[in-house]
């Protein structure tokens, strides 16, 4: 028994020999994660201090599109209080607060029109009436008013309409979250765009959906009668809400919103 002993001695004072440099391995990498995110954290409040991250990261900000009514951009960033009233009263869950990442825009609302639009379910436009500041301008008192951006064609090559193709189905596929109000569906609630299919002889999803009268058609391409093809119009009632880009079936989006662009730019 005592030989036995003895014999295990050593072998257990050589494990733990092996052993031990790898322990001290993995505690020298924690250590040297520790301290490298110790040293980004720093870094990242220097850059706050001297104003060059907020500076850095305006352009971020800059491409957002804001909620209905934002004032100027600058002018927006100084007077919003980051409150998120505008965020609570939103029927289709369409505005959402942007994080450090943005700098100055820290905390400030946003829309990503892709994702989620504003399709007016609230018939007017609550998020003005909430906020409490007038960063979102309180001379707004119906949807025409809003100038957020512009629809653009960015990609016709992709448009079904003028491929003189029609549409049917399910407009953003059976898992999409998006939500909008269909009138002839539900008055006063909005529903799941994946609950309601689409038989279309010739695509005008963004014609059709659009909350604003006359803001974008389809034209003719060419004077054949018996020619399908339609190209999307956009004229100057457009608001830039983002339905058209939103319900567009293509994929990335035949149509898109540009963020506080006026209609006859270039």
């Amino acid at each position: 028994m005592s030989e036995k002993k003895g014999n295990d001695r050593p072998a257990a004072a050589q494990a733990k020999k092996k052993a031990a440099p790898r322990r001290l391995s993995r505690k020298q990498k924690e250590r040297r994660k520790f301290l490298l995110s110790l040293l980004a954290g720093a870094g990242l409040v220097g850059f706050g201090l001297t104003g060059y991250y907020p500076i850095m990261t305006y352009a971020r900000a800059e491409n957002r599109l804001r909620p209905p009514g934002a004032i100027d951009e600058r002018e927006f960033l100084a007077a919003c209080i980051k409150c998120g009233q505008c965020v609570q009263v939103c029927p289709v869950q369409a505005i959402r607060l942007a994080d450090f990442t943005d700098g100055f825009g820290n905390g400030v609302p946003y829309l990503v029109a892709r994702e989620q639009a504003c399709d007016f379910s609230c018939d007017a436009v609550q998020c003005v009436l909430a906020c409490p500041t007038g960063a979102l301008s309180h001379e707004i008192d119906k949807k025409e008013q809003v100038r957020m951006g512009l629809a653009v064609l960015r990609h016709p090559e992709l448009c079904l309409a003028r491929k003189g193709l029609g549409f049917r189905g399910l407009a953003r596929g059976k898992d999409f979250p998006g939500l909008h109000r269909y009138v002839e569906v539900d008055r006063w609630n909005p529903i799941r765009i994946a609950d309601h299919p689409y038989d279309l002889e010739i695509c005008d999803l963004c014609v059709r959906e659009c909350p604003i009268r006359d803001a974008i058609r389809l034209e003719p391409m060419s004077d054949d009668p018996n020619d399908k093809r339609r190209t999307p119009v956009v004229t100057d009632k457009c608001v830039g809400c983002g339905m058209c880009e939103m319900i567009c079936p293509t994929e990335p989006a035949a149509i898109v919103v540009v963020p506080r662009k006026k209609y006859g730019e270039a």
